[in-house]
């Protein structure tokens, strides 16, 4: 017989960090705890922000919404788009929520941001792969470059403070530098593919949740509908097996170069934030 968690008895979490940096990957890993729930990008993040649009300075509603009344209108959109969910913690993913930590953490103070981070220019290579792969394919991601343009305008594209790239990144790193940096964990891919038990296990303690014994050789998940929507066929699909791939990057050396010297968390200086990296990967790794 099943039975309803209710909102109050429900632990959120939130993954955030980088694109092409695992955390669909680390979703897939997680569900597999029949206590958790975890998936790819959700709404609740652009519906925080569409609310609070609507009821800010400049808004009609903004002199009879209250700052009270909105936290609550804010905290009721996570309780609705998870009532249908009994699990006693969820991850919500968004790349959004590095940039949003003031509110995420006045909601929810118990709460844990994991980021994934990858080596920058890696992502890029991922990304660059995925387009090449579909050659046929004027991807959503690429609008406004014509003819799909060039790797050098893609890479460029991609870097932009508010496109896929460059926004993760100025999120990620406000929150590295943040006051809330101390409830942050972030996960370098790398290392996840190497080693998955044991930053599994770092995690856990991050969360301080009991330790679940994963199975690192089945780990499913897809979004096809919204991979294909997106002209990313693939794009969250994973391969059953949580293994490290060694592969020559096809970016051109000076872009590599260029996206390799962004990883400002190899140095935690002046950082309450908790890390978990790798060594770096050269580009013919």
């Amino acid at each position: 017989m099943s039975h309803t968690i209710s909102s109050s008895n429900r632990q959120f979490h939130f993954i955030s960090g980088l694109p092409r940096s695992g955390s669909t990957l680390l979703s897939g890993i997680l569900l597999q705890n029949p206590r958790f729930h975890a998936g790819m990008t959700s709404p609740v993040g652009a519906l925080c922000s569409a609310v609070l649009g609507q009821l800010s300075a400049g808004s009609e509603f903004s002199p009879v919404v209250a700052s009270d009344k909105r936290r609550a209108l804010v905290r009721g959109l996570f309780d609705s788009y998870y009532a249908d969910i009994d699990k006693e913690v969820v991850f919500d993913t968004n790349r959004a929520w590095c940039a949003k930590l003031p509110m995420v953490f006045d909601l929810f103070p118990q709460a844990k941001v994991i980021a994934c981070v990858r080596n920058v220019a890696w992502v890029m290579d991922s990304f660059e792969r995925m387009a090449r792969a579909n050659p046929y394919e004027h991807t959503r991601m690429f609008s406004g470059l014509g003819a799909r343009g060039t790797v050098y305008s893609r890479v460029e594209l991609l870097a932009q403070h508010d496109q896929a790239v460059g926004s993760a990144w100025t999120a990620l790193r406000e929150a590295f530098y943040g006051e809330h940096a101390k409830s942050l964990l972030l996960v370098d891919y790398d290392l996840l593919t190497r080693a998955p038990a044991r930053v599994m296990s770092l995690v856990y303690d991050f969360l301080g949740e009991p330790h679940f014994e994963h199975d690192f050789d089945n780990v499913e998940y897809s979004a096809e509908e919204f991979d294909q929507q997106l002209g990313m066929p693939g794009l969250h699909t994973l391969k059953a097996q949580v293994r490290h791939s060694v592969r020559r990057t096809i970016l051109p050396p000076d872009l590599f170069d260029k996206y390799s010297q962004m990883s400002f968390w190899a140095d935690a200086a002046g950082s309450a934030a908790n890390v978990i990296t790798a060594q770096p990967v050269s580009p013919t790794a």
